[in-house]
């Protein structure tokens, strides 16, 4: 046997023995290197961090979708009772509607708990300190508790949104420096620092940034919306409020502040129960 043959029937075992790397285990390597793979490798404070972020998910997606349809809702309905009320021929029709009807709107609750009052004062007076005053100041001091009452509704939950809006990035990045932070203790203590190496784990920590900046994102958006919206219904219900003063005061409207002026002017006023 000559040298050479010997050389290759000693290197046969050696090649033999040797793994062999097929293409599916190439193309399987990346696919490990995702957000399942960070989730499974990464310890408790992760997985804590990625299940705070989901529940805040969750709960600013309940709001939106909560709020959201609320909000559909109560432009629908205020409309259909702006619209009765601005024609209607008297106050004892609008009471009518709202006791037939119920209250399911700002102006509709605004409206019922301002006639209430005025009769309530006209007919029992002021026999309790809550009830002091003149009817006009009574009635003022009725508006303005029912404002401050739909306003917090409307606000209602606007205050979640947009703590969520404000922590849910810095939650992210405090998963991206935790798993960033073990990605290197794992790298330093393999001895390998090439890109191969530290591109998978650096990548799955960024992962955590990606996810708060999805949560954080539509609550700061739906947190904006919201309150343009209930400023828009604040002012238009606090203009609602002063017409409604202003004409169970005096049983007139303010002329030209209402498209239909001429026709609102002539509602009648609820008649006032006598005096026991």
């Amino acid at each position: 046997m000559s040298a050479t043959e010997s050389a290759v029937s000693s290197a046969l075992p050696v090649a033999a023995s040797a793994p062999v790397v097929t293409q599916a285990q190439v193309e399987q390597a990346p696919a490990q290197l995702g957000f399942a793979h960070f989730i499974a490798q990464t310890d408790v404070v992760g997985q804590s961090l990625f299940v705070i972020l989901v529940l805040m998910s969750l709960v600013s997606w309940a709001l939106i979708v909560i709020k959201g349809v609320a909000l559909f809702q109560r432009q629908r309905r205020s409309k259909a009772f702006l619209n009765f009320f601005w024609n209607a021929t008297s106050l004892e029709a609008v009471q009518h509607e709202i006791a037939t009807h119920g209250v399911n709107e700002p102006f509709a609750h605004l409206t019922s708990h301002a006639m209430h009052a005025q009769a309530h004062h006209a007919r029992f007076g002021a026999a309790k300190l809550e009830e002091a005053g003149t009817a006009q100041e009574f009635l003022t001091r009725t508006i303005k508790k029912v404002l401050d009452e739909d306003t917090m509704r409307m606000e209602s939950g606007l205050s979640v949104l947009a703590t969520i809006g404000a922590t849910a990035p810095f939650v992210g990045l405090f998963g991206t420096v935790w798993g960033v932070y073990h990605a290197l203790l794992a790298i330093g203590a393999t001895g390998a620092g090439t890109l191969d190496k530290v591109a998978g784990p650096v990548g799955e920590a960024l992962i955590m940034t990606g996810v708060g900046l999805a949560v954080a994102i539509p609550a700061v958006m739906a947190y904006n919306w919201l309150t343009r919206s209930n400023r828009v219904w604040g002012a238009r219900l606090d203009a609602f409020a002063f017409e409604l003063f202003t004409f169970l005061s005096t049983g007139q409207t303010l002329k030209g502040s209402q498209p239909d002026a001429t026709e609102s002017a002539t509602v009648r006023a609820i008649k006032k129960p006598a005096a026991h």
